[in-house]
């Protein structure tokens, strides 16, 4: 008679994980936000998150190769020294894609366990821009990959109905943000400002058209915002001498700042003071600075775009504004500044939305579940998920 044997099985080692933005994240814009939350709760976390810079500042193109070529090297590292180790690819449209497709093509090489991470306002209009050539080589990449996570459903979409990944090999994860506040009654039990302060309204982003800035600047100087009492802060990196410019055109010198990029730190205190937060984009993934707003407490404004339907609920937890429309979204702000009762109860439920359903720690856990199902997947030698071109 066999003995059966009561040996509890060995568990599987905790693999550690290697994220590759561009930028880092220091200079990774929501990206790379996203990363340095994710590094800085990772101690709540079952994995070792690190970081790898693929290109370097944006604004420094002669440094890009050569930081590109470190990321090879370290990808070649980890595979004799961390076999374990799991590559976290981020990518989006343009240059990121040309450098992730160079990196997924060496990690399928040397047989590297790897997901790729889909931030892309647009990825379907980037991919259907592309020759064929590269189409082909786009989808070798995604199908190559041992998982493909996406912001919300439109991505998902694109991700089996343009790449072909099976839907088995696709996670959804809503991006996410720290909570700024010890407790969440602070918001809900929040007095009103003064009646002789001026609301303040924040933009974070990138300064561009994509993100709406011409349309705010328009809206901000409409009539229908004149006489209320009101400050703004449009806050980003890009073309801050030309938006000042324009700003002072418009009127609008002494209501409006445009301090630049600014670090975690600085934003969070921004918010802090802030009464609403803006974002009037032609097209996002999943919007950090939405995120932010709504951590923050903030009334939240902007436009149905990207996976912003999934979380958002107009007239209860924001409200949305048509794309491109200045006088919808100059009517939504005026609202808001004329009617701070209405502000501070969208604001609330919003940061309700936020604690149940995108704070950072309820991420990183299921960020933490995934990647383990992929690594032990690896470990334990079990079928590939992955496609073929």
């Amino acid at each position: 008679m066999r003995k059966i044997s009561h040996k509890r099985p060995k568990p599987m080692p905790e693999p550690s994980v290697r994220h590759y933005v561009a930028g880092g994240t220091e200079h990774g814009g929501g990206i790379g936000r996203l990363i340095g939350y994710i590094l800085a709760s990772q101690s709540q976390g079952t994995h070792d998150h690190r970081v790898t810079d693929t290109r370097g500042a944006r604004w420094d193109k002669l440094r890009s190769p050569p930081v590109l070529w470190t990321a090879m090297t370290l990808m070649i590292k980890d595979r004799l020294l961390a076999p374990g180790r799991v590559h976290h690819l981020h990518i989006a449209g343009r240059g990121s894609t040309s450098r992730k497709l160079i990196l997924g093509g060496l990690a399928r090489g040397l047989g590297c366990t790897h997901v790729l991470h889909l931030h892309d306002f647009d990825y379907a209009a980037d991919f259907l821009r592309r020759p064929n050539w590269q189409r082909r080589a786009i989808r070798t990449l995604f199908r190559g990959a041992d998982r493909v996570i996406v912001l919300g459903e439109r991505d998902r979409s694109t991700a089996t109905d343009l790449l072909g990944v099976p839907p088995r090999s696709i996670g959804v994860l809503h991006n996410a943000v720290p909570d700024p506040q010890q407790d969440a009654s602070d918001v809900a039990s929040a007095d009103l400002p003064p009646a002789n302060a001026p609301t303040r309204i924040v933009f974070l982003g990138q300064l561009g058209p994509r993100k709406g800035v011409p349309e705010l600047l328009g809206a901000l100087a409409h009539p229908s915002m004149q006489s209320l009492h009101w400050s703004a802060v449009l806050a980003g990196d890009g073309p801050v001498d030309h938006y000042s410019a324009e700003a002072a055109r418009l009127g609008l010198s002494e209501r409006v700042t445009l301090p630049g990029w600014l670090s975690s730190a600085q934003t969070r205190t921004l918010c802090e003071s802030s009464d609403i937060l803006v974002l009037p984009s032609h097209g996002e993934g999943m919007a950090m600075a939405v995120l932010e707003g709504l951590a923050h407490g903030l009334a939240v404004v902007t436009t149905r775009v990207g996976a912003h339907e999934e979380i958002l609920c107009d007239g209860k937890t924001c409200l949305f504004v048509p794309v491109g429309d200045v006088a919808a979204l100059a009517h939504a702000l005026s609202d808001l500044i004329s009617n701070p009762e209405k502000r501070a109860q969208i604001a609330q439920a919003g940061r309700a939305q936020y604690l149940n359903a995108l704070s950072i720690e309820a991420y990183v856990g299921k960020l933490d579940a995934l990647l383990q199902s992929v690594s032990q997947g690896a470990l334990q030698g079990a079928p590939t998920q992955r496609g073929t071109a």
